[in-house]
């Protein structure tokens, strides 16, 4: 049996650009891809903490060291400038790796950098 779990998440980034006119997807600082493991095209759940929406969506490598978090297409409706949201990715494991699994954290700061937490 194959469980989906939680593979990482980037935790309380905030939203820096809506680009409505766009195909679709989130653009995200290639810096937080990498150390949440995420690529670009990956399947992800963004959660906003503001409004309670619930989105899925796929990921879009942004300029490193900008903190870019930008929603694209008609996800750019569903959250403002400011917006909290948690980003994360899931995988399919079998049982032995499910149980064994440590899913990443990737703690941000206001300007969507990486901290300690």
């Amino acid at each position: 049996m194959q469980r989906i779990m939680k593979k990482s998440k980037i935790h309380t980034a905030t939203i820096t650009g809506l680009e409505l006119y766009y195909e679709g997807s989130i653009t995200i600082d290639r810096d937080l891809l990498d150390q949440a493991d995420m690529l670009p095209g990956e399947q992800v759940q963004i959660v906003n903490l503001n409004n309670g929406e619930r989105l899925v969506t796929y990921t879009i490598s942004g300029e490193r060291g900008s903190g870019v978090i930008e929603l694209n297409g008609p996800a750019a409706r569903l959250a403002a400038i400011g917006d909290k949201v948690i980003i994360i990715s899931y995988g399919n494991y079998d049982d032995a790796e499910a149980k064994a699994l440590t899913p990443i954290v990737v703690f941000v700061d206001e300007k969507n950098r990486a901290t300690q937490k």
